[in-house]
């Protein structure tokens, strides 16, 4: 190609190489502009035009779409220039199309999954798939590992579960070493307390605290805890209460650990006159009859529509067929007035919990003239355990719960209750938990599921004085992303949930607050390989 200039540079002629053809030929008309100006332009176009259509190569090769700097007009208006626009747009729209055909069909019989990401990029290249098939398959998968993790999780709970109802080897191992030593050693049977200071265990001027435990390993935290935070150790009663196999064991570690100058007692459930099947009928009957005892005991799994249920929903229902909400034990409470009939205010603790403050203010906290000094759980700052109200135990499906309660009652909770026996006397609690528990029997158990706090919500309706929720933090047991700021500062904290701290399951970073009362230097803690963790 080649450019003529005539001698009056009026015209311009662009002819082929060989210089037969002319291909083109430019006259310039306007006298105004100068010559020199017309030769300039022509030699910045004839500069320019090749990096115009560089540009526009690299950006069909490389699909650039986005692009900032000078360097970048090529690539914005070569594609224009040449009549082609960017149709990624167009691609998403028609893939979007094509997903949500596939949603509503059926998958393919028959339609051979990769188990990987890579291995479905293979097979796309090797078997050339058009987008439908590529959706039907990436549909398929998707389903499929949601399927596998849903199952899992499932597990998973079920696994924690037994977890969290079975005994450690080294707890079973402490209660069978204590109970031999107490047929053995004279000093295990020693009295408890001794006969100089019985008279202390009826005094209302010392503070009284009641434990239900068959935990030894547990009683023993909660003991020395509230001895070792206290700024009266010495006005202190702890009235422990163990089943009839655990008491030997339970008496053998008080009589050989001391906490003085606290004052510990001992009894077992066989020792109280007070309790007889006249005395707790519907009890004996929870503990007795067949239906209740497979609900609590039997195949967990069957009868569940794992398919209509989230796994919140099922790990909810498998606490609350947790074994211990049929022992007698767990519902103890509800006799406190009876079983100790010369104390005016006790403090009630449960064997998951840790005292880190005195709790001595706790007996001068005036109740107003009601039964039950408790933290409510409808109203915090963490929305998982603290936003508790009637809905969340009772079935108001039910025409009995319907009429006689609220749904959006606040709860309160049990682990750190202040009781005043004195006033729950002149009440009619215990008649009314016994009359629904009754109703709940009788109605298959549809009214509620969880235990014995239930009956009790409705029993001391009325008859409850909320505290501050600094004496009682709830949920390190089913917490894992509990405040530990919050957890430091708190009076009582309370390892309510399947994650105890003596498990396996126990959140790592939440048991040192337990650990810290374990008198792991102690022979008989040692030899069953309860180790620190």
């Amino acid at each position: 190609m080649q450019l003529h200039f005539s001698p009056s540079m009026r015209s311009i002629t662009i002819s082929s190489s060989n210089g037969f053809i002319d291909l083109m030929k430019i006259k310039v008309a306007a006298r105004h502009i100068s010559y020199r100006t017309v030769f300039h332009t022509i030699l910045v176009l004839a500069f320019l035009l090749p990096f115009v259509f560089i540009l526009t190569a690299v950006v069909t090769l490389e699909g650039v779409n986005k692009c900032s700097s000078f360097d970048c007009l090529g690539r914005r208006l070569g594609p224009r220039l040449l009549g082609r626009v960017d149709d990624s747009g167009r691609l998403v729209r028609d893939f979007y199309k094509i997903l949500n055909q596939v949603n509503t069909e059926e998958i393919p019989a028959g339609l051979k999954l990769p188990n990987s990401f890579n291995k479905l990029v293979s097979e796309m290249k090797n078997n050339q798939y058009d987008a439908r098939t590529f959706a039907f398959m990436l549909r398929a998968m998707m389903e499929n590992f949601e399927k596998e993790i849903r199952e899992s999780k499932f597990s998973e709970l079920m696994n924690k579960h037994f977890a969290a109802s079975s005994v450690p080897k080294g707890i079973h191992c402490l209660s069978l070493r204590l109970t031999d030593e107490y047929s053995s050693n004279a000093h295990a049977r020693k009295q408890l307390p001794p006969p100089e200071l019985l008279p202390l265990l009826s005094d209302n001027s010392y503070h009284h605290f009641i434990l239900s435990t068959d935990n030894i390993l547990a009683a023993s935290v909660v003991v020395a805890s509230a001895v070792q935070t206290s700024l009266k150790p010495e006005k202190i009663v702890f009235h422990v209460i163990t089943d009839k196999k655990t008491y030997a064991g339970m008496h053998s570690w008080f009589a050989l650990n001391p906490v003085s100058p606290a004052i510990v007692e001992v009894k077992g459930v066989h020792q109280f006159d007070w309790l007889t099947r006249e005395n707790v009928p519907v009890l004996e009957a929870v503990e007795n009859q067949n239906g209740i005892r497979d609900y609590y005991h039997g195949n967990h799994l069957a009868g569940a529509n794992l398919s209509a249920t989230t796994p919140r929903t099922f790990a909810s229902k498998l606490q609350a067929r947790s074994p211990k909400y049929i022992s007698l034990l767990n519902h103890l409470r509800i006799y406190l007035p009876e079983l100790f009939p010369n104390l005016d205010k006790v403090v009630f603790l449960d064997d998951d919990v840790v005292i880190q403050r005195d709790l001595s203010p706790l007996w001068d906290i005036d109740l107003g003239g009601k039964v039950n000094g408790a933290v409510e759980t409808c109203k915090g700052e963490d929305e998982w355990v603290m936003s508790k109200r009637f809905r969340n135990y009772f079935n108001f499906s039910h025409p009995l719960v319907a009429k006689n309660l609220d749904p959006e009652e606040c709860a309160w909770a049990y682990g750190m209750n202040i009781f005043d026996l004195s006033a729950w006397r002149k009440t009619n609690i215990r008649e009314t938990y016994h009359s629904w528990l009754k109703e709940n029997l009788k109605s298959n158990l549809t009214i509620w599921k969880l235990g014995t706090l239930p009956p009790a919500l409705i029993a001391f309706r009325g008859h409850v004085h909320s505290i501050d929720p600094s004496w009682h933090m709830l949920g390190l047991g089913y917490q894992n992303n509990t405040n530990i700021e919050k957890v430091e500062k708190a009076a009582v904290i309370h390892y309510n949930g399947q994650s105890k701290p003596w498990l396996q399951i126990g959140f790592d970073h939440l048991r040192p607050f337990w650990t810290k009362y374990v008198n792991y230097s102690n022979d008989f803690v040692r030899n069953c390989h309860i180790l620190e963790s």
